[in-house]
């Protein structure tokens, strides 16, 4: 039988397919809390937008209707609600729909950057409040693994390993000719380990280029030169106009964060978001199953008949 014949019935006995599971294997091991986490992290941030509205201190609406406080009446207002501060600055702050009043407060060396409503005077809490600085704080993990610069470099680095393995991944799926549908779907009824190897295979055919889109992606915004160089490579690098690579990077960066305008579509982005950490789990009950139970038993086994009678 021809190597391809071969590969298109019996991929299992072919050595290059081996070596590749060997690679996806301990490559998905190796990345396995990375994975999970920018999973994680990655979906949540999908409502990023919301979560800060969420998590924000209400400022209230423009009301051109309303007098506003005089900065000496704000001034008073700051004094009463911070009795054993010095009021150090008073400085409004507008968008199209809300107004706003900061007001920065010093006791010693704490200082405190309070809102203020502007129209009653009323204290409405801190201007970047303790939910504000978790989402930021999941914005830096996600991004540059809560080490800048260099965190970026080696998040694109370990998203190259993640394209790795979702490649690696895609050849070892093939379960040939006769038996690829099969693999397509999760089957009931095999009891939990092998509920774990089909939703394993079906997620990976199913949602291959998510999972793919998101590696490349990842590896683009922490090590974009490969990529810029070549796009300047293809198009002229001093056009002033948009050239197709440049648009299709920032495609690139928009199907990465998928924050779209679409409820529906965003939420959907979301749920595939935590996939990669559902591949790492049911990956992991796979490895465990065939190969440390049996070389487990085995140990056991061995141990027993070793033991003098």
């Amino acid at each position: 039988m021809s190597l391809w014949k071969q590969w298109l019935q019996q991929p299992q006995r072919v050595w290059l397919r081996r070596a590749l599971f060997q690679v996806h294997l301990w490559t998905g091991l190796a990345l396995g809390v990375y994975i999970v986490v920018l999973s994680v992290t990655g979906s949540a941030l999908v409502y990023r937008r919301e979560l800060v509205a969420l998590l924000s201190t209400p400022q209230p609406a423009i009301d051109p209707a309303a007098r506003k406080l005089s900065p000496d009446e704000l001034k008073a207002s700051a004094q009463r609600a911070f009795p054993d501060y010095e009021i150090t600055e008073i400085k409004e702050a507008s968008t199209r729909r809300t107004v706003v009043v900061h007001v920065m407060v010093k006791r010693n060396a704490e200082t405190k950057d309070r809102l203020f409503n502007p129209y009653t005077g009323e204290n409405l809490g801190d201007a970047f409040t303790w939910g504000e600085r978790a989402v930021l704080w999941t914005v830096r993990l996600h991004d540059e693994l809560l080490f800048a610069q260099r965190g970026r470099f080696w998040n694109g680095v370990a998203s190259a390993l993640v394209t790795l393995s979702c490649l690696t991944g895609a050849i070892v799926w093939w379960p040939g000719v006769n038996r690829w549908r099969r693999s397509l779907i999760v089957k009931s009824g095999g009891g939990w380990r092998r509920f774990s190897w089909d939703l394993h295979s079906a997620m990976g055919a199913w949602l291959f280029l998510f999972i793919l889109m998101w590696g490349v992606s990842g590896f683009y915004m922490g090590v974009p030169e490969p990529f810029t160089a070549l796009v300047d490579y293809f198009w002229d690098p001093n056009s002033l106009e948009e050239r197709p690579g440049d648009a299709a990077l920032r495609w690139l960066t928009r199907l990465h964060f998928g924050r779209w305008p679409n409820g529906s579509l965003k939420a959907l982005w979301a749920v595939i978001g935590l996939v990669p950490a559902v591949m790492f789990v049911t990956g992991v009950i796979m490895w465990w199953n065939r190969v440390v139970r049996p070389r487990r038993a085995r140990e056991v086994a061995e141990s027993r008949v070793a033991e003098p009678v």
